[in-house]
């Protein structure tokens, strides 16, 4: 029974991180300002793809990306969910690299598909946690792909702390399989970590 309600908890967890990035101070952010740092962050994709450089290479440069662009340490914390709560700050501090890794690698295999494509801003709109960024993904042979990222400045920098990739929600989405990592390990904390940096 304590083990379906750990369950329960870690999903119920969900809505915590986010929170606090509408809870914290905005500063004077507007839809120019957000869709040039997304269009900065477009360009940095693009150095990354058009380099030639070997796959791990990439993912590297990709988790460099990750660090510098996005909030880790809330995206972090909601896809841990209430086990963030009991984490020690050394294993915060580990789970946030081997998410930032985790991620890195995951979307930067996707990316690698827009080798000869491009992306291209589609317009800014305000929502309650800063501006939603919309983009299109136009890949060779393939059908366009929408991009949406979530921009804020509440951090104290701007940065993104979630992104859609055809629909389908970064956040909810490595929630829901860390959570699952999580419960196959008993709620060892330790022990997720230990597959997030193997995972990918």
């Amino acid at each position: 029974m304590t083990h379906i309600c750990n369950k329960m908890n870690r999903r119920a967890f969900g809505g915590g991180a986010l929170a606090i990035v509408l809870a914290r101070p905005a500063l004077a952010l507007n839809a120019d300002d957000a869709t040039a740092f997304i269009k900065r962050l477009i360009g940095d994709i693009y150095i990354v793809i058009d380099s030639g450089a070997p796959e791990a290479a990439m993912i590297r440069q990709f988790e460099e990306l990750f660090v510098r662009y996005a909030d880790v340490q809330i995206m972090a914390q909601y896809a841990l969910g209430v086990d963030a709560r009991s984490a020690t700050a050394e294993q915060k501090s580990a789970f946030n690299a081997a998410f930032a890794g985790y991620i890195a690698k995951k979307y930067g295999k996707r990316f690698r598909q827009f080798i000869g494509g491009r992306i291209e801003v589609e317009g800014a709109r305000k929502i309650k946690a800063g501006f939603e960024i919309k983009t299109t993904a136009y890949l060779k042979g393939e059908n366009p792909i929408e991009v949406i990222f979530l921009v804020s400045d509440k951090s104290g920098e701007l940065q993104f702390f979630n992104m859609f990739l055809e629909g389908v929600n970064l956040l909810l989405t490595e929630r829901s399989e860390i959570g699952s990592m999580l419960d196959m390990s008993g709620g060892d904390l330790n022990a997720t970590i230990h597959e997030l940096n193997k995972a990918g």
